[in-house]
């Protein structure tokens, strides 16, 4: 006994049919617009975009180390503007991974976009302040001055003071001269000795207590040549003269050597990228690498080939 369906039953097999049609050409459509070949070009357009924000964390790095490093003011400011140029163009490639990243991939290729932004940001802050004390030079500009024009006129002042024993070896001050103008001699190379240390200290408060050493350290020059000023023999004496000169010289000198250590901006230049710049770089290559390494994991259409094997 054959049954057929009745008129009814079939108007109600109508709609399921259409909507399991609709369905077919849906993922027909889909499948068609997701092929093995634009899913690889998607693919490969992603890893290109890490490894471009990789090499341009490492070209950052890289100028921001000679910047810090260099010994010029102009060496320091080329390096520091290659190095915002290579983060400028970490930026552009993080950007439009981002907007990639709206488009396809997935949740976990987001979230660790999320993380390197996060991580990224963080250089950028650090860049700002480690890049703008790069270019100071402070300290280089202290040595400068402490080798240079200071210790010349401290060897100005030894001489003159040599020549001041020696012209009065028979004079019956002979025993005072020597020993006030040894105790200026020693006193201002005491302090010279001195700043060396002062312009490589970080902190603060051995700063102070260095320039306390070099307050008296003064006060025993100044003293030995008012002392050696009180003999008449000496009066008018042009080596004299030249030896108080030419300390009032050093002790201006000093003043300016001073103010450069205490801005110590390559100190802390070079502290700020041995940790916090470091530290945050990092950060945001482990995020890139991960990146990566989701994005060549991720499957390509109905196949999945596993994990990709990391290179010993």
């Amino acid at each position: 006994m054959t049954i057929r369906p009745s008129i009814k039953g079939v108007l109600w097999m109508i709609p399921g049919a259409i909507i399991m049609l609709v369905l077919m050409l849906v993922v027909t459509r889909f499948q068609k617009k997701e092929n093995p070949a634009e899913q690889l070009a998607f693919k490969a357009r992603r890893v290109d975009l890490v490894s471009r924000m990789q090499f341009g964390l490492s070209s950052a790095s890289e100028a921001e180390k000679s910047s810090v490093m260099a010994i010029t003011d102009k060496d320091s400011k080329i390096f520091a503007d290659q190095a915002r140029a290579a983060t400028a163009e970490v930026e552009r490639a993080r950007q439009e991974m981002e907007e990639l990243l709206k488009k396809g991939g997935t949740q976990k290729e987001r979230d660790l976009l999320v993380q390197f932004s996060e991580a990224f940001a963080e250089v950028q802050r650090v860049d700002n302040d480690l890049l703008a004390l790069s270019v100071e030079n402070t300290n280089l500009k202290a040595y400068t001055l402490a080798f240079g024009p200071a210790a010349q006129v401290i060897d100005e002042m030894n001489s003159a003071l040599t020549r001041l024993m020696a012209a009065n070896a028979e004079s019956r001050e002979t025993k005072e001269i020597m020993l006030l103008s040894f105790g200026a001699q020693n006193s201002a190379l005491r302090i010279q000795t001195l700043l060396a240390p002062h312009i490589a200290e970080e902190s603060n408060e051995k700063m102070d207590r260095l320039e306390a050493s070099m307050t008296k350290e003064d006060e025993k020059v100044r003293a030995a040549l008012n002392g050696l000023k009180a003999f008449t023999a000496l009066i008018d004496n042009t080596d004299l003269a030249k030896a108080v000169s030419s300390y009032a010289r050093f002790t201006n000198i000093r003043s300016k050597i001073l103010s450069l250590s205490r801005e110590n901006t390559n100190v802390r230049s070079l502290a700020i990228s041995l940790n916090q710049k470091r530290k945050a770089t990092l950060l945001c290559q482990a995020a890139l690498s991960s990146l990566k390494q989701a994005i060549l994991e991720e499957p390509l259409g109905n196949a999945s080939y596993g994990p990709v094997a990391k290179p010993r």
